[in-house]
């Protein structure tokens, strides 16, 4: 498998998460979430990293509605890569469901399914979503579910994308409980799969790097706006005049699979400087960093 891996061109998944299109869409002439969007999209089209696939971990909406679903839809529509949408806590299955027809509901309504990716690697997408509820959910039928399916295939490296991170990040206002009992469901599924390479989420609109049951788990930021970082304690009942949302900008990652590792990574989309090309004058550096590897 590793001689196999080396010779093939690594596997590029993009991630978008927490979009939340339909949020103050009063904005003239596009609100701002759209326009976030449109940009982020367009590093993905048009910047040198273009993937193989683009997943979307969930609050593609802020409301759940079909106009806002259509709206995301008819960005997406050309776009030249397989689209995995999944749902969020402002999400809705119905909504999801008229808006990307390509995916289909499990029993239950979940929409859950198994992406196989090339170069080996296995893709779960999870559904986190309790109607009504902004925190996570993994009931009794969704771990059933989880479990076959890493049982069909316990020694194929696979990959989870999930809506909620099921973890405490420190961010107060955000996080969950650590002994809710969805979390502590998932955990035992997870405990002991080896073959789970990683578990990317979104929710918390922040980057957070930690593990869950032994397996590296990360959080990509939102492309709305980002939840402020604010470590300390927060009294329910006591505003504090504290930042909760700023507008730093959109940011996405893109998942390198080369057949025997995952990595991570992060880029912010806005107008950078470059300072620097591959010109004549640093093919010496490059050629001699290359060098080193011999």
């Amino acid at each position: 498998m590793g001689a196999k891996a080396a010779s093939a061109r690594p596997v590029l998944i993009a991630q978008m998460t927490d979009i939340h299109v339909g949020f103050a869409p009063e904005e003239k002439p596009e609100e701002l979430n759209l326009v976030r969007f449109r940009a982020t999209y367009r590093r993905l089209i048009e910047g040198p990293n273009r993937p193989d696939m683009l997943v979307l971990t969930g609050d593609i909406t802020d409301h759940g509605d079909d106009e806002s679903f259509a709206k995301a839809a008819e960005l997406l529509k050309d776009c030249p890569f397989p689209v995995v949408p999944m749902v969020g806590n402002h999400d809705s299955r119905r909504g999801l469901l008229s808006a990307f027809p390509q995916v289909t509901p499990a029993e239950g309504g979940f929409l859950h399914y198994v992406v196989e990716a090339p170069l080996g690697l296995r893709i779960i997408c999870l559904d986190t979503l309790e109607d009504g509820r902004h925190g996570g959910a993994f009931c009794e039928a969704r771990a059933d579910w989880l479990a076959a399916r890493l049982a069909e295939a316990p020694d194929q490296p696979t990959l989870i994308f999930m809506h909620h991170p099921p973890v405490v990040a420190g961010i107060d206002w955000m996080d969950p409980a650590p002994d809710e009992p969805w979390i502590m469901r998932l955990h035992k599924v997870l405990a002991g799969q080896s073959q789970v390479v990683a578990i990317h989420c979104g929710h918390l609109h922040r980057q957070i790097t930690t593990r869950f049951a032994g397996i590296p788990l990360g959080v990509t930021p939102s492309v709305a706006p980002l939840v402020a970082m604010d470590l300390s304690p927060i009294d329910q009942h006591t505003p504090d005049d504290r930042e909760l949302i700023t507008t730093e900008p959109p940011t996405y990652a893109i998942h390198r699979w080369d057949g025997a590792s995952l990595v991570s990574h992060y880029e912010r989309v806005g107008d950078w400087q470059i300072l620097a090309r591959f010109h004549a004058g640093l093919q010496p550096m490059i050629e001699g960093m290359f060098a080193e590897r011999e």
